[in-house]
């Protein structure tokens, strides 16, 4: 063999080598356009696709993410086919389908948007795709709805996800979902529980503001965000939402004793009172908003007031054992603000009103002889009644 025929073959094969993978390319590419014009084996075509993608000199490339998108789309309506003709099919697939389907387009179309050479974008696929997609669109919505009635919390969360992400999609621009699809805030709502019931309080948050739009669920959004702040350690926040939901729905049985009881905890009885009083004026006879008013009052030294509460409450519920409790010490309290030199006679009418009190109060809750037992030792020592004093005696020695 020559030099000259030696150099002439090395020249050949320097030229021949870069031109292996394109040529391999295009063959992929013909051989899955083949099977998308038979009529059969699509997941032939897709996986032909998805093996050119894995080399990343092709995963810039349209017309793969192209093929790609045309192939699933093939098996869908494959599928979706049978289901019409009553055939036997796996809804799960189907879903899955669907949401394939979704990935590729925004893929494909983050690809198409990218400019050329010299900064012109040809937005080549985009208007057909999205109009085409929009038909599928529902579909991710009942496939969340399917995961979430098995309880697969993770997977609906991403149906819904989907659903919902497609509304700041470039590709979906043109139709303004965020405006115009009134599902939107319901599958905010779905992605906001799945979030709620995977106890994640980032996932619970991250659509909680959209899922607000769903107003049917509003009370439920609300407590999800509330529990989730509370998860964060965020207690400013936690506390704005439960102000909100109080505000919206005062006869919760979740957002009054929470709020209420974030103040009670740390001593702030003022805030705690303006709550009940809020509460109040939705339902002046409420036993819990009237026993948390007098309570606070009795926290704060308000004792006549404390009282007049007390005696409301009992006249709505005479078998509530700590109403006779509160109105017992809120005498006694009363008492201790007393000149004892100067109010002998209405110290004695006050340990006489409290008596009562306290002795029903005892017979109510037995159990809670360290409440009864020093008020009553002190009313039966005051009020000298001997026979009386001689048993609490008794009873507080043992």
């Amino acid at each position: 063999m020559t030099r000259q025929t030696i150099y002439l073959l090395i020249l050949l094969t320097t030229l021949l080598l870069p031109l292996t993978p394109v040529s391999a390319q295009k063959r992929q590419m013909a051989e899955a356009e083949n099977y998308l014009r038979s009529g059969k084996n699509y997941d032939k075509a897709e996986q032909l696709m998805t093996k050119l993608l894995k080399d990343s000199a092709n995963q810039q490339n349209p017309r793969i993410y192209n093929l790609w998108l045309q192939a699933v789309e093939k098996q869908y309506d494959d599928l979706n086919e049978r289901m019409y003709k009553h055939q036997s099919i796996d809804t799960t697939q189907l879903f899955n389908l669907t949401r394939r389907i979704f990935t590729i387009a925004e893929c494909l179309d983050s690809i198409d948007m990218q400019p050329d050479k010299k900064g012109r974008v040809d937005l080549s696929y985009r208007k057909d795709n999205s109009q085409r997609l929009l038909g599928y669109r529902p579909n991710l919505f009942f496939g969340g709805a399917s995961h979430l009635r098995r309880a697969e919390f993770k997977t609906a969360y991403d149906y819904f996800e989907t659903y919902i992400d497609c509304a700041r999609q470039p590709l979906f621009s043109d139709h303004d979902l965020l405006n115009t699809d009134s599902r939107l805030g319901e599958a905010a709502y779905w992605a906001t529980y799945s979030g709620y019931r995977m106890n994640d309080p980032v996932l619970i948050l991250r659509h909680c503001e959209l899922a607000r739009r769903d107003t049917s669920k509003l009370e439920y959004t609300l407590q999800y965000a509330a529990e989730a702040w509370n998860r964060l350690g965020d207690e400013q926040r936690y506390t704005e939402i439960l102000w909100e939901g109080f505000a919206f729905f005062p006869q919760s049985n979740y957002f009054f004793p929470r709020l209420f009881d974030t103040y009670t905890r740390k001593g702030n009885y003022e805030m705690g009172l303006s709550v009940v009083d809020e509460a109040l004026k939705t339902d002046s006879l409420n036993e819990l908003y009237l026993f948390a008013k007098s309570t606070m009052l009795l926290n704060l030294g308000r004792n006549a007031e404390c009282l007049d509460v007390s005696n409301r409450l009992i006249a709505v519920n005479d078998q509530m054992a700590d109403a006779y409790y509160n109105a017992g010490t809120a005498c006694l309290n009363i008492i201790l603000n007393m000149d004892s030199r100067r109010h002998k006679k209405q110290i004695r009418k006050m340990y006489q009103k409290a008596q009562p009190y306290m002795e029903t109060y005892r017979h109510l809750a037995p159990e809670a002889k360290d409440k009864w037992g020093p008020a009553l030792y002190r009313i039966y020592f005051n009020l000298n009644l001997g026979k009386q004093f001689d048993e609490i005696d008794k009873v507080l020695k043992k």
